[in-house]
């Protein structure tokens, strides 16, 4: 267990004035707060504070960052209290521990368990953009808990291992703290693939007093041969971690025994100018590999990181990955951005010129054009991405970009405005494609005319988050405009059948207190409802028509239709099929084949001549024409407190290799669902398309399903198919093989 004179002299060491009675009243209050709290494991809870304050003291943060480690979990499991904090310290430690702390049990009573994770990230985010310690003192928290994850039940190991893996080893990378991301990978490693993980490991270990034995002898020589030529330098033997090995062999789709550069080697200058000169020299003793030479002294990673990387034929002909590096640059790789951040006297504001968080920011700008934390939470983990390209602007100017980014990713890097009208772009001076991916060293100039705007299709192939934010919110507005007209033109015709002037009906004084009444703030936020078919419109005609009128019109309408049809349907309770009818009962209803609803979905009944309540789900095309006829629409909703079973088709595309098909299957009978019909085939692209229909409760069943489906090794994409009637017979066919 980690005693708190261990962080005190890690303090001392490393920042001679911090307040280390601030610290010691920390510890005291933690211990006070967790008395008698357990872990899982069975140690006293008061050891895991300890030991992220210890690993904040070791990445050589100041005293109030150490104070908040030892602080961060008494709010969220104690009966400590905010104002407590804040009067024992200050309101920068309660700031900070707030930013680390989960939003409360009642504040997400009504999400699930994946919104209560996105919103959880998105306030995380949020306050690491104003204070960059948070996100290191969670870095912290996050490393702790996955050390001792051995005592938590399987299922629960690979969700956080997962989540770890997704968010926060990625987190650890942008921000440049080589050593945590690279034990969050490993830790996670472990308990999502055993199996690899445990098959890497005793190869590794196989072969180890080998390796170690050719590293000694590779950095003897290097070291004789450096210094012969008057250079000094530090060299030494670097171990490739094996979550590195597994995404290699994933990513060039080869076997472990195809892994050839298992061997690494460090070489650390003491000035910056010497790295070049090193380079010359290793490439005089050994040969270098055409193509595995990568320059990030002059082209720096976005998380500041910089480093010659280049794989030679060591001795035996074996390869060899060495990296240069100075001592400035090596101290950077190791602690990223917690080596540059810099705190005024009495608070943890950013100075200005400080280009190293240039991502926290973005992530600043783009968030405020999302509200649906489950979507903020997908454009983080898409921002989240280890390999960049560097291209050039017209005048020079270097950009980053995600691999596989393309121009419209670059235009709308330069302005928004440039991204809405992007029609093309000249790629080193020659005219390419909007789905061209860019390389490194490309040179980039956008075409643009007004009379262009994004495209739905663009959200397909496009790469940032920024430019994934703003197309969405275009197309947003633009639906939002045309619903704003589609609802005008309905209320306009529902007015002029009964006889009256639109002209008249439709003034402010009569739809305002109307809208009201219905719930919607203003005029136009009514119309865009009617418009998307979520307000019916005659719930607004029974506000601002006279009851005359509505009257008349009611003793026209056919009063018999409804009663022919439910003589005719057999009677079948409504409750068998999990869907309440409001103020019906025993009326025949049919699940609409053009959208396969299920429960969870937004849906609307609709009366069928012959064929009684057909249900459809709301953005049906279907349901939508069919809306206009109002007296056909009929409120219905899930019987939530009914289980049933529903037929859903989903559509996996899959790498075209034996064995898929099975591991398909076991992940979705793993998940408590059963596959009543499957098809396959192949296609030129060595990719499999597997359709199934399977069985599922509602919807958060089926996005379970998905999402165990999309985590599998070989799995591309999965994708729910509403109406089955659309596939081609080919695509129905079963051929080849997965």
């Amino acid at each position: 267990m980690i005693r708190p004179e261990f962080i005190i002299e890690e303090l001392r060491k490393n920042i001679p004035d911090a307040d280390l009675e601030m610290v010691w009243r920390a510890y005291a209050f933690a211990a006070r707060c967790h008395k008698g709290q357990k872990r899982v494991s069975g140690e006293p809870y008061l050891n895991h504070p300890l030991e992220v304050a210890y690993i904040l003291s070791k990445m050589k943060l100041d005293h109030v960052a150490v104070t908040v480690g030892l602080l961060h979990d008494t709010v969220e499991d104690t009966f400590a209290s905010p104002d407590e904090i804040r009067s024992l310290f200050n309101d920068e430690v309660l700031s900070l521990v707030d930013g680390v702390t989960k939003i409360s049990q009642i504040e997400s009573a009504a999400m699930d368990k994946e919104e209560r994770q996105a919103e959880n990230m998105r306030k995380m985010i949020l306050a690491m953009s104003k204070d960059i310690r948070v996100i290191l003192i969670k870095l912290a928290d996050r490393l702790h808990n996955m050390r001792t994850l051995d005592y938590l039940k399987p299922e629960k190991q690979r969700k956080i291992a997962q989540e770890t893996l997704d968010i926060y080893a990625p987190l650890a990378n942008r921000l440049g703290i080589g050593w945590i991301k690279s034990e969050l990978e490993n830790d996670s490693f472990k308990y999502i693939w055993p199996r690899e993980f445990n098959e890497i490991k005793h190869h590794v270990e196989a072969v180890e007093a080998e390796r170690e034995k050719y590293i000694a002898n590779l950095v003897s020589e290097l070291t004789a041969k450096l210094a012969t030529d008057g250079i000094t330098v530090e060299v030494k033997g670097r171990p490739k971690h094996y979550y590195s090995i597994f995404a290699k062999m994933r990513r060039q789709k080869i076997p472990l025994d195809e892994v050839y550069d298992l061997l690494g080697v460090r070489v650390i200058t003491n000035a910056d100018d010497d790295c070049y000169t090193v380079l010359g020299v290793i490439h005089g003793m050994f040969k270098p590999i055409p193509g595995k030479l990568k320059d990030y002294i002059a082209l720096p990673k976005a998380n500041m990181y910089q480093s010659l990387h280049t794989t030679v034929l060591g001795p035996g002909g074996k390869p060899v990955e060495i990296q240069i590096r100075s001592r400035r640059m090596n101290s950077v790789c190791e602690e990223g951005i917690a080596a540059h951040w810099r705190y005024k006297e009495g608070g943890g504001k950013e100075k200005k010129g400080d280009d190293q968080i240039v991502w926290l920011r973005r992530l600043l700008e783009w968030q405020q054009d999302v509200s649906d934390p489950r979507e903020f939470l997908e454009k983080v983990k898409i921002d989240l991405f280890p390999d960049e390209v560097y291209v050039f602007t017209p005048k020079q100017e270097v950009r980053p970009f995600p691999r596989g980014a393309t121009p419209i990713d670059f235009a709308y890097a330069i302005h928004t405005d440039v991204g809405n009208h992007c029609i093309g772009a000249k790629i080193n001076g020659k005219l390419a494609p909007l789905r061209y991916e860019l390389r490194n060293g490309d040179i980039v100039e956008i075409l643009t005319s007004v009379q262009q705007h994004p495209s739905r299709d663009w959200l397909k192939f496009v790469k940032t988050s920024k430019a994934r934010t703003k197309i969405s919110a275009y197309l947003k507005q633009v639906e939002k405009q045309r619903a704003l007209a589609l609802g005008r033109e309905l209320l306009e015709k529902e007015i002029a059948g009964y006889g009256l002037s639109p002209q008249t009906y439709m003034e402010e004084i009569y739809l305002l207190p109307a809208a009201q009444s219905v719930g919607y703030m203003s005029l136009e936020s009514m119309l865009i409802a009617i418009g998307l078919g979520s307000l019916k419109l005659s719930h607004v005609l029974l506000k601002i028509l006279p009851k005359e009128a509505l009257l008349e019109r009611e003793r026209k309408a056919d009063a018999g239709a409804l009663k022919k049809i439910e003589e005719k349907a057999p009677a079948r309770p409504a409750r068998f099929t999990g869907v309440r009818i409001q103020e019906m009962d025993d009326v025949l209803i049919k699940f609409a084949q053009c959208c396969n609803p299920v429960p969870g979905d937004a849906i609307k009944g609709f009366i069928s001549r012959g064929r009684g309540l057909v249900v459809h789900t709301a953005d049906c095309p279907n349901a939508i024409n069919l809306g206009l006829d109002s007296e056909r629409c009929v409120e219905v909703e899930w019987d939530v407190k009914t289980v049933s079973t529903h037929s859903v088709m989903i559509s996996v595309v899959t790498e075209d290799k034996p064995g898929m098909l099975a591991n398909v299957s076991a992940v979705i009978a793993d998940n408590g669902s059963n596959i009543s019909e499957a098809n396959i085939q192949t296609s030129p692209d060595n990719r499999g398309r597997i359709y199934l229909t399977i069985g599922i409760h509602d919807l958060s069943h089926l996005r379970k399903i998905m999402s165990a489906l999309m985590r599998q090794a070989g799995v591309i994409s999965v994708e729910r198919i509403r109406d089955r009637n659309a596939i081609k017979p080919k695509d129905r066919r079963p051929r080849g093989r997965a």
